[in-house]
């Protein structure tokens, strides 16, 4: 039964178990690890931001709530503590102005873990065992895209500890959660496709909305009512609703332009369904129905987004796979007539021709974490969730395109989780003039 504070249905404590015991096959003997929760960061005044769960302590618990800390020590002299999950106590101050918390019984469900204590308790309980530990491995944001300038609550728990213990062996747990959430079982890929299907249902909805004169804004309050509608958490980053120029702004977020007939809207916006994320791209006309030119350089694109996926399979580095999708745009902009021979021939290696007219990646990890973490050197693999993302952006021309898809990489071909949702330009037109 779904927790009532919660917008999705429980899901299922199979996956933190089977998370938990792929995570300690990977530990040192005798080692004690700590997972802590994400801050509640503030806002403004006595205003916090909305909160969202640190994805490590959410993939080792299921435990969708802030204040929580997961000690795993499997070595442990006291069986009591190998396993055992920190709470925040409610009380009616909090059940008032904060609505309802885990009780320690749904805790217990949710996570699968047994010995479930208040959070006031976990100092006294980790004194009492962590000399028995020779290593103690501590948990940090490691994702590629992440530049640490907040101390945030990790960092300050790896300061508190190294003070009170400071003859301890210490250990990254980051490289493992790097390997591990790379690759996506069963449930969490049922999880991302619920996060892509109402991404699909908030598409479909615009597509039928677009019209001329409509503000990008407006458009956005269609996106999240169907986003809300169907039990998802939110946007999984900020959307981006891009008309005419706006397209060649790569993070555009104002969102406060007005859509003119004969422009192009460049959507860039995904659901956030139960923590997992969907990340879409697509681009429709505003009047609906594409110039021939408009059409030219869609099909372009659609045409490398089509390619770059079969490229993605068990083995291949992102490396050698970015090289290629590059020799794939670098022919369809000779063919849009963007780029010549000449510049190919004269570009340099450090930065190839076609970076003037697509200068971003093409793909990255899923699930999670929108930007997911993954190893940037590891080969991609069977059971990893990536982005497909191609754009061209003219700015001479006041047109940018980027379509991206959702793809799951398997030993019997790759799965596209946004297949059922309108690319073809086709597609757009006749759902748009319907």
């Amino acid at each position: 039964m779904a927790l009532s504070y919660m917008k999705y249905p429980s899901i299922s404590n199979k996956l933190p178990i089977l998370n938990r015991q792929n995570y300690i096959k990977q530990l040192k003997n005798n080692s004690l690890s700590v997972f802590n929760a994400n801050d509640e960061f503030p806002r403004s005044g006595d205003q916090t931001f909305s909160f969202k769960q640190n994805a490590d302590l959410f993939y080792l618990s299921g435990i969708d709530q802030e204040q929580t800390i997961l000690l795993l020590y499997p070595d442990c002299p006291n069986p009591l503590y190998r396993e055992v999950l920190f709470l925040r106590q409610t009380n009616d101050f909090i059940k008032v102005w904060e609505g309802y918390k885990y009780t320690k019984e749904q805790a217990q469900l949710a996570s699968g873990i047994n010995n479930i204590f208040w959070l006031e308790d976990f100092e006294n309980i980790l004194h009492s065992i962590v000399h028995y530990a020779d290593y103690i491995y501590l948990n940090t944001n490691e994702n590629n895209k992440y530049t640490d300038s907040i101390p945030y609550r990790d960092i300050r728990f790896i300061e508190q500890m190294r003070s009170k213990y400071p003859l301890h062996h210490y250990e990254r747990a980051a490289p493992i959660m790097r390997n591990l959430r790379a690759i996506k079982s069963e449930i969490e890929i049922s999880l991302t496709q619920k996060a892509c299907s109402i991404t699909r249902d908030a598409f479909l909805r615009v597509l039928k909305f677009v019209k001329p004169s409509v503000k990008e804004y407006e458009i956005e309050a269609e996106i999240i009512h169907e986003f809300i509608r169907q039990g998802a958490t939110g946007h999984a980053y900020p959307p981006i609703i891009a008309s005419g120029h706006n397209a060649n702004i790569l993070h555009y977020g104002d969102n406060n332009q007005q859509c003119k007939k004969g422009d192009v809207i460049l959507f860039d916006f995904g659901a956030e369904y139960a923590n997992y994320n969907a990340d879409m791209s697509r681009a429709i006309p505003v009047n609906g129905k594409f110039t021939k030119r408009q059409k030219e350089v869609y099909n372009a694109v659609l045409h490398v987004m089509k390619e770059a996926s079969k490229l993605l399979v068990d083995g291949i580095t992102g490396k050698i796979y970015h090289e290629q999708v590059g020799e794939l745009m670098t022919e369809q902009l000779i063919n849009l007539k963007l780029l010549t021979l000449d510049d190919v021939k004269n570009q340099k290696s450090s930065y190839p021709a076609y970076k003037k007219y697509f200068m971003h990646g093409t793909s990255h990890h899923l699930g999670l974490d929108l930007h997911d973490f993954g190893g940037r050197y590891t080969p991609f693999a069977n059971g990893n969730i990536l982005t497909v993302e191609p754009g061209i952006y003219i700015p001479e021309e006041g047109l940018g395109i980027r379509l991206e898809n959702n793809i799951l990489i398997t030993a019997s071909g790759n799965i596209d989780l946004m297949a059922d949702i309108p690319i073809e330009t086709e597609e757009i037109e006749e759902i748009m003039n319907q």
